[in-house]
């Protein structure tokens, strides 16, 4: 608890004084010390509400303060809530059973879990995976736009040199190939047809050997794997159609290149399905998870991976490891997760829900013409940012202009102040990415609308 404006400046002098900057508080130039949660909203000291539509960047799925996994968090600390990661305990059997069996259910294919810490370390040990399976080979596929974590690995195939620049490569580079980012790219040709000129130009690379990465002789690629989010995240939401994974898996699979699909950000029914890549019909080789599968509430993440590239005798004791991995908190809050989606339908609640939320979106884009587009898959949803006169060049300084308004709890309703938690993303920072509680209540979906619509009136007026 902050009791006053002393103490606050107290605070933030001294975090200008320990605190690394190398994190991303500082995006902003003054950000906010919030000192409570519940639902949908964080409260500054003075008991400002804001209305949250990132969720910590879609890892607080089921709200802030979610009683049913609080109380297990509750219940472990009183039973077994530390073990060494090399002991089994129940819930780690118990989760990666789940798991499993979700994964072999939707795809058909048997396989096993492995479980980290964090999304990076998650995509660092499917790393490990995929060169194993591969014999050592190092080099990947991956997207423009797309992020994969902050690790010297997972930079690798992060596009963004930004990550990478300060401390050079960790093996070789990804070769990063185009995003089906319609509203960018893809002007003039119909959403279907944008995404298989993509795929068709990534198929010329296999077309003989000089094409740079094939040996037909041998029938072997250069490249081991391709790295996907199904939707990009930092990438700004961008929703593929839905013939895009199918044909670009095809290419892969004839050319023994194999599938990682990065869930980390978009699994846990953000999209509406379980896993995001369950809308377009294809099967992973690899599968990541992380940040909702427990809610916030401690560090778990993990990967899948079929029965074929994992076995113990493929991938055997000690291949990888770390000293926190499967902690008993974290599993037991995430099999309440798996009990919990279980008894209600969580596909349908999301979806009627993002259809409402984008349905505002559209109202909002219809009011400003500094809306170049919106677009939604269950509840991750996008607002791309413009210039007024055109509906489409970017407008980072506007919508910097409007985070800064939206952080600073100067907005009202109902006569009272309240703030609004955003997120900046895409390609040229210029993108309201919005990952609300899919907890949201159609009451607090139709304030975020009222809410936006006051932040591009206030920040364009000002």
């Amino acid at each position: 608890m902050i009791e006053s404006r002393a103490e606050e400046d107290r605070l933030r002098a001294l975090e200008a004084k320990v605190c690394s900057y190398g994190d991303t508080v500082h995006y902003v130039d003054h950000p906010p010390i919030f000192t409570g949660c519940e639902g949908s909203y964080m409260y500054d000291r003075e008991g400002t509400p804001y209305l949250d539509l990132q969720m910590w960047y879609s890892v607080a799925n089921f709200g802030y303060r979610n009683p049913r996994l609080n109380d297990v968090v509750k219940r472990t600390l009183d039973t077994m809530p530390q073990i060494a990661s090399q002991y089994l305990h129940k819930g780690k059997i118990e989760l990666a059973a789940a798991i499993a069996e979700d994964i072999e259910k939707k795809f058909g294919n048997p396989g096993r879990v492995h479980f980290n810490v964090g999304g990076a370390q998650a995509i660092e040990d499917s790393l490990k995976v995929v060169r194993n399976a591969c014999g050592g080979k190092s080099l990947m596929f991956a997207f423009e736009g797309g992020y994969h974590g902050r690790t010297l690995g997972a930079s690798a195939i992060t596009s963004s040199y930004r990550y990478r620049r300060r401390y050079g490569h960790f093996g070789e580079k990804a070769l990063f190939v185009e995003f089906p980012y319609h509203f960018r790219n893809g002007r003039g040709m119909e959403k279907e047809e944008y995404a298989s000129a993509i795929v068709k130009r990534f198929a010329r690379l296999f077309e003989t050997e000089y094409n740079g990465l094939w040996d037909p002789k041998t029938r072997e690629c250069e490249y081991a794997a391709f790295y996907a989010e199904p939707v990009q995240g930092t990438g700004g939401y961008v929703i593929p159609p839905l013939n895009f994974f199918k044909e670009l898996k095809q290419v892969l699979d004839d050319h023994t290149v194999l599938f990682v699909c990065d869930e980390i950000h978009m699994g846990m029914y953000r999209t509406g399905k379980m896993w995001a890549i369950e809308h377009y019909g294809v099967k992973p080789d690899v599968l990541t998870f992380g940040k909702a599968i427990t809610n916030g509430l401690n560090p778990l993440a993990g990967l899948w991976a079929r029965e074929e590239i994992i076995n113990p005798v493929r991938f055997p004791a000690g291949s990888t490891h770390s000293s926190f991995n499967s902690n008993p908190i974290g599993t037991d809050v995430a099999l309440e997760i798996f009990k919990m989606t279980a008894e209600q339908d969580y596909g349908a609640m999301v979806t009627a829900k993002g259809k409402k939320f984008l349905d505002g979106l559209k109202w909002l884009k219809g009011r400003h013409k500094e809306i170049g587009e919106v677009d939604g898959l269950g509840l991750a949803l996008r607002i791309e940012v413009c210039e007024a006169h055109d509906s489409f060049t970017p407008n980072k300084a506007l919508l910097d202009k409007m985070s800064d308004i939206a952080l600073s709890g100067g907005l009202e309703h109902n006569g009272k102040k309240i703030g609004l938690i955003p997120n900046i993303g895409g390609y040229y920072k210029n993108v309201i990415t919005l990952a609300p509680s899919l907890e949201i209540s159609e009451a607090e979906i139709d304030l975020a609308i009222e809410l936006l619509d006051q932040l591009f009136t206030k920040a364009t007026k000002d």
